[in-house]
C-alpha cells in the first residue's frame, strides 16, 4: 500500500526499532458485536492510512476508528508479535507480504475471516494475494489492501538533455532487458557526468529479485536463497550496475532521496504504484517532468499487504464493517484513484478506473496499464518466515558495496553469510 506502504523498504534495510508503546493499547477480548464502535487499527508510517480512515468516516459518520501509525512494516511486525505474545492487541492490523509468513504459520492468533465473510470470501482477490494469507488449514487470515505491481519512473526533461527518447514506449524498449539499462545509463551518463539511477539496492535489486520464479524459498518452503542462480542473477544485475558508474548512490528513504528527486541527482528511480505518491510529496515542483513506463524484464511486484483481525481484538465486528468496505472491490478502485494504491481485487483490477489510469504529475503516463501489465506477468513465488530478514542482509551488503564498504567481488558472498547470520543458518 508495499505500499505501502512508504514504510515498506524501511524493513528492507532492515532498520529494526521496536514500537513498544504500541503494545500497550488496543484491545484485550470481549468481543463487541457493536459494528460502530470505537476500533484500534495499527498501521504502518508513511503510507497515508489516514485518508483511507477520513474516507471510512465520510462513509460511515457514526464509526469511530483510533489510527495508530506504529511504525516501518518491520517494527509493526515486531510490536504485533509482541502484543500476541501476551500484550493487548489491536482490533485490526497491517501486516506486509514479506512480515506476513511468521504470522501464518499460527493462524489461531488470528480471526478466521471466513467466519465473518463466508468461505468464498478469498475468491475475489488475485490467486496469489489470497494465498500469502491462507492458512495450512484454509483459514484466510487477512484481505489483501493491494499489490506492488512494478514500474521505473524517469525525468523526461533529463533524458532530453542527454539525447535519450523521452516517450514511455520507447523509452521501455531501449531498456527492455536489464543489460540495455545498463547500456542506456552509460549513455545517460557519458552525454550528462551525472548518475543515471539512484541506487543498485532498492531500484535495480529489489525490482529482478521479484521477477524470479523462486526466490529464497522452493514452493515446499526449502531454503535455496544461497543456492538459487535466479536471486545470485539478480544480484550480479545490481552488481554490474554498480560497476557501471551509472548509480548516484542515494539511498532510499536516505536524507539524499527527496531532494534528489527534486534536484537532478539522478534521472531514474523505482516506482512500485504503492511508490507513486512519494514523488509528488518529494518533489512537488517537478510536476510534469516525470514519466512512468515498465521496468526492464517481466515485470513483477513488489510489496503489498493484508488486513487482519486478531483472534483477542476487543471490536471485531468494528474491524470487519472496515475491512468490508474499504477493502470491498469498489472500496478498492476508490481508493486507487485517490491514492496510487494498487488494488489486489480482481474486478477492481480490470476496471477501466484503473487499466486507464494516468497522472499529470507524470506527464499523463498510461500509468493503470503499466502496473497492471506488470502484475499480469508477476509469477508468484513462495515466501517464508525468514523472507524480510534474507532480503534485507542481501539488500544490505549492496549498500556497504555503494559506500566503499564492500569490494563487488565479495558482495555476494558478503550478503549470503549475513542472510545466513540473520536467521541462525
Amino acid at each position: 500500500m508495499n505500499r505501502r506502504r512508504l514504510a515498506l523498504p524501511v524493513a528492507a534495510l532492515g532498520v529494526v526499532a521496536i514500537a513498544m508503546t504500541a503494545c500497550t493499547s488496543g484491545g484485550s477480548g470481549g468481543g463487541s458485536d457493536d459494528p460502530n464502535a470505537e476500533f484500534e487499527f495499527w498501521s504502518f508510517t508513511g503510507i497515508g492510512q489516514q485518508d483511507s480512515v477520513n474516507q471510512y468516516l465520510e462513509q460511515n459518520p457514526d464509526a469511530k476508528v483510533k489510527l495508530s501509525e506504529v511504525g516501518s512494516t518491520a517494527e509493526t511486525a515486531t510490536a504485533l508479535t509482541a502484543a500476541l505474545a501476551g500484550g493487548r492487541v489491536p482490533d485490526l492490523v497491517m501486516i506486509q507480504n514479506d512480515e506476513l509468513p511468521k504470522f501464518i504459520e499460527n493462524p489461531g492468533n488470528f480471526v478466521d475471516l471466513r467466519t465473518l465473510g463466508g468461505d468464498d470470501i478469498g475468491e475475489g482477490y488475485l490467486d496469489w494475494a489470497i494465498a500469502e494469507a491462507t492458512g495450512e488449514d484454509g483459514s484466510i487470515i487477512g484481505i489483501p489492501t493491494d499489490i506492488g505491481g512494478l514500474g521505473f519512473a524517469y525525468r523526461a526533461d533529463l533524458f532530453e538533455a542527454a539525447g535519450l527518447p523521452t516517450d514511455p514506449d520507447e523509452v521501455a524498449e531501449m531498456w527492455s532487458t536489464w543489460d540495455g539499462f545498463i547500456e542506456m545509463g552509460k549513455k545517460y551518463t557519458a552525454a550528462t557526468g551525472e548518475p543515471f539511477v539512484d541506487n543498485v539496492e532498492t531500484s535495480v535489486f529489489f525490482s529482478t529479485v521479484n521477477q524470479v520464479t523462486e526466490k529464497y524459498y522452493t514452493p515446499d518452503g526449502e531454503l535455496i536463497f544461497d543456492t538459487n542462480p535466479q536471486v545470485e542473477e539478480a544480484f550480479d544485475v545490481a552488481v554490474r550496475t554498480y560497476e557501471a558508474g551509472i548509480s548516484a548512490g542515494i539511498a532510499a528513504w536516505s536524507s539524499g532521496w527527496a531532494p534528489g528527486k527534486a534536484n537532478g541527482a539522478f534521472a531514474v528511480s523505482t516506482a512500485p504504484s504503492w511508490m507513486l505518491s512519494g514523488y509528488k510529496n518529494d518533489a512537488p515542483d517537478t510536476e510534469g517532468l516525470w514519466r512512468v513506463t515498465s521496468i526492464p524484464g517481466v515485470g513483477g511486484n513488489w510489496g503489498g499487504s493484508v488486513i487482519a483481525i486478531p483472534a483477542r481484538a476487543k471490536n471485531p465486528q468494528a474491524a470487519w464493517k472496515y475491512i468490508e468496505t474499504m477493502l470491498s472491490p469498489e472500496g478498492q478502485t476508490a481508493h486507487f484513484a485517490r491514492t496510487g494504491t494498487f488494488p489486489a481485487a480482481k474486478s477492481a483490477l480490470e476496471s477501466t478506473e484503473v487499466t486507464s489510469y494516468t497522472d499529470p504529475f507524470f506527464g499523463d503516463s498510461r500509468i493503470g496499464e503499466v502496473i497492471s501489465n506488470s502484475v499480469l506477468q508477476f509469477q508468484s513465488f513462495h515466501n517464508g518466515p525468514d523472507t524480510s530478514a534474507i532480503g534485507a542482509a542481501l539488500l544490505n551488503a549492496l549498500v556497504d558495496m555503494e559506500a566503499g564498504n564492500v569490494a563487488p567481488r565479495d558482495a555476494w558472498q558478503t550478503g549470503v553469510d549475513s542472510a545466513r547470520a540473520a536467521i541462525g543458518g
